[in-house]
Parts: C-alpha cells; structure tokens; sequence
C-alpha cells in the first residue's frame, strides 16, 4: 500500500507524461538533424548557378574566330561567377553549420535540464508499479532508486524509466518522417 500512496501522491500520469516528453526531445533531435542535413532552399543560390550555366552556353555558341575574344570574356565572367558561388556557398554553410549547432547545444542543455528536475523530483519515489511476473529477470534493475519494496510487484525507478524511455522513444522516431 506504501507504494500505492506514493503514485497517488506524484500522479497516476508520471509515467506516460515523462515518456511523453523524452519522445518529445527525440522528435526535435531528429527534426534538427534532418534540417541540417537538407540544408535551405537558397535563392542566390540558384541564381548564380542559372547565370553560370547561362554564360558557360552563350561562350559555346561562339565558336567563331572572330568571336573568340568574346567568349574568353563570358568564360572568365562565368570563372568569377563561379568563385564567388564557392564563397557565398562556403560563407552559408557556415552560418548554417553555427546555426544548428547553437540550436543542438540548446536542445541537449534543455533535455539534461528536464532529466534533472525529473529525476531530483521522482527520485527515491516509484513512477510506476507493475507486476513482479511481467518483469521477472530484471526486476531489481527496474527498481533502482526508488527506497521500497512491495510484495508481488516491482515498483520503477524514474532513472531506468528514462532509459527505457529513451531506447523505445528512438525506436519509435526511426519510423517518423518529417
């Protein structure tokens, strides 16, 4: 019955909730790193490419000698076009890069945060009760932390919820597409 009080004080909900919130983080985790790998759509970008592509097709339309000195100009016009495209590119992959990882430190500083105060908050407290033959190999390991024992259930710890969270809330985001 101790244990049964315990629930009640906390909340019924722990559980769910506390899921709840790392599959919450996972999905960011994984929305952040599928932006950063896709990059932006940039419209300089493009821009630069089509211009590029542009001088490069009327330099090979004159084929002439006596137009020769024009398409060495568009040639060299396309040559600068294209440098500057590799240092505009180079200049925004780097702000992107700084971008997300700023975004990245942001997500993992609030994630340890919200472990944290669950964890000071659950501690010493069973987040979930279950029967003892659901879990009978691993019920002293789903019980660390929590401080009591009650008979024919193994009482949760939040710590080894957080990781059981944690491994199921990254099988689950496998299968989520943005």
């Amino acid at each position: 019955m101790e244990g049964e009080n315990l629930i009640e004080d906390r909340g019924f909900l722990a559980a769910p909730l506390t899921f709840f919130v790392v599959v919450i983080f996972q999905l960011l985790s994984k929305w952040l790193d599928q932006l950063k790998k896709k990059g932006s759509n940039n419209t300089r970008e493009a821009e630069l490419r089509s211009e590029i592509k542009q001088l490069l097709r009327e330099a090979s339309g004159l084929s002439q000698p006596a137009t020769f000195a024009q398409a060495a100009k568009l040639r060299r016009t396309a040559a600068t076009k294209e440098k500057e495209l590799a240092q505009y590119m180079e200049q925004h992959n780097k702000e992107i890069k700084l971008s997300y990882d700023m975004y990245g430190k942001v997500l993992l500083a609030s994630k340890v945060v919200i472990y944290l105060i669950l964890v000071l908050w659950f501690w010493r407290t069973p987040i979930a009760i279950i029967a003892k033959q659901l879990v009978q190999p691993f019920g002293a390991l789903l019980s660390w932390g929590t401080g009591g024992h009650l008979t024919g259930h193994v009482m949760v710890g939040i710590i080894p919820w957080l990781i059981l969270s944690t491994r199921v809330s990254k099988y689950v985001c496998r299968f989520v597409e943005f």
